[in-house]
């Protein structure tokens, strides 16, 4: 081989041996055997924290007075309806 071959050759080498030469590269396998089955594998257990617990208490006091205005308005209305009523309706019985 004479000097210009051997400087190709080399060259040559050197070129695919670097990186980016190496960088694509193809695999080729092949593979005789029998299919595994498919593994289950039971997922971790998930923890649910409860619900904190809550009392509501009843707030302070009682549900309130409204006030003698509307006692007195409704008192004075059932006198008065009950003393028209009773001008119609009570004399029936004699």
């Amino acid at each position: 081989m004479n000097k210009r071959g051997m400087a190709g050759w080399i060259g040559g080498i050197a070129l695919l041996a670097s990186g980016s030469a190496m960088a694509g590269h193809v695999d080729l396998s092949v593979g005789i055997g029998v299919p595994v089955a498919p593994v289950y594998v039971e997922p971790a257990p998930v923890y649910v924290a409860p619900q904190p617990a809550v009392v509501a208490y009843p707030g302070y006091g009682y549900g309130g007075y409204y006030g003698d205005d509307d006692d007195d308005r409704y008192r004075k209305w059932r006198k008065h309806y009950y003393k028209h009523w009773r001008k119609h309706h009570d004399d029936d019985d004699d």
